[in-house]
């Protein structure tokens, strides 16, 4: 990896975002893939893509790279219409789709100058832009080895590479971690970071939805092609429709402070961890639950080090904002 860059430029108030959808709609035979879909990406934020199979992610990512026609809305990369001005956003947006052909019979090098010829980069240029973008993504070292050669991991690698030689400022990524093995993918996101810092904005559609929540400053939520949710990334997490839980942290066990927790009106439950200083509380999540919790703790004279609410999972949102089942 090389050092880490310095931090893009602030972005100017009156600029439009890097990715604006309105109303989309795509239709299929007669059926909906994609309904009615509302999201914004402001410039250089990571934002996560996530939905079930079928849900419409795929769909609407070839939309955004100008590859399939759509029958509503308005789709504009950084303020380009992608049906009225399609060529101006090809050369703003880098599309890695889940599964690609590659040249598997040409070198590293010799696919990414194929690529960088095409976008019409002249020779001197293309081989500076290719020696950059094969550091960045720590390939330089296997640039004149066969692509049929290459792991899993490698060619991912070659494939973000290729989304980077025209340097796009909005990057498409679909499912790029799929396959990866753990390792892969850490490396994976400690590149797509490394791009976030040099004001790349990056459009993630994934499964892992573990490693989204951490890379992730937004995300946009869709199942049977109608966004559930559209947002912030801490927002999201801090929402419950359901129980809440609090996590408190005694610096001793005190059996007296459980019985004073359980006596809370909305506490469902409270479990008190192996080493009985920590207590797991479950309540209704009614407005105030965590002021009353607190204050039956100080009560029962509990000597607290720290009480907060435990936020959930991606995977906890993700449950309540889907449908079971497969989507469109």
């Amino acid at each position: 990896m090389t050092d880490v860059p310095p931090a893009a430029p602030p972005v100017a108030a009156n600029l439009p975002p890097a990715l604006s959808v309105s109303r989309l709609s795509v239709s299929f035979a007669g059926r909906d893939a994609v309904k009615d879909a509302n999201f914004t990406i402001p410039r250089g934020q990571i934002h996560g893509f996530v939905g079930p199979n079928g849900a419409g992610k795929t769909t609407t990512l070839k939309v955004i790279a100008t590859l399939v026609d759509f029958s509503r809305g308005t789709v504009e990369v950084f303020g380009d219409n992608v049906k009225t001005r399609g060529h101006s956003v090809r050369r703003s947006i880098g599309y890695m789709p889940d599964h690609l052909g590659m040249y598997r019979q040409m070198t590293v090098f010799e696919y990414l100058d194929f690529f960088g010829a095409a976008y019409g980069l002249p020779l001197d240029k293309r081989n500076k832009v290719i020696a950059d973008v094969l550091q960045l993504t720590d390939m330089h070292a296997r640039k004149d080895q066969l692509i049929r050669s290459l792991s899993r991991g490698m060619e991912q690698r070659v494939s973000l590479a290729r989304v980077l030689v025209h340097d796009p400022k909005l990057l498409l990524l679909d499912e790029p971690a799929s396959g990866l093995d753990p390792r892969a993918r850490i490396e994976l996101m400690e590149i797509l970071q490394e791009l976030a810092r040099l004001g790349k904005t990056i459009l993630i559609s994934s499964h892992i939805l573990s490693e989204l929540a951490t890379l992730c400053e937004g995300v946009t939520i869709i199942d049977r092609g109608t966004v559930k949710y559209t947002g912030s990334m801490r927002d999201l997490l801090r929402q419950r429709t359901g129980p809440s839980v609090h996590r408190l942290q005694l610096q001793r066990a005190d059996a007296r402070v459980a019985a004073a927790l359980r006596a809370v009106v909305g506490t469902a439950q409270v479990d008190e961890q192996d080493d009985g200083a920590t207590l797991l509380i479950t309540t209704d999540g009614h407005d105030g639950i965590g002021n009353a919790l607190l204050a039956a703790a100080l009560s029962s004279g509990a000597a607290i080090e720290s009480f907060q609410p435990v936020a959930r999972q991606l995977d906890e949102a993700f449950l309540e904002l889907t449908d079971p089942g497969v989507g469109a």
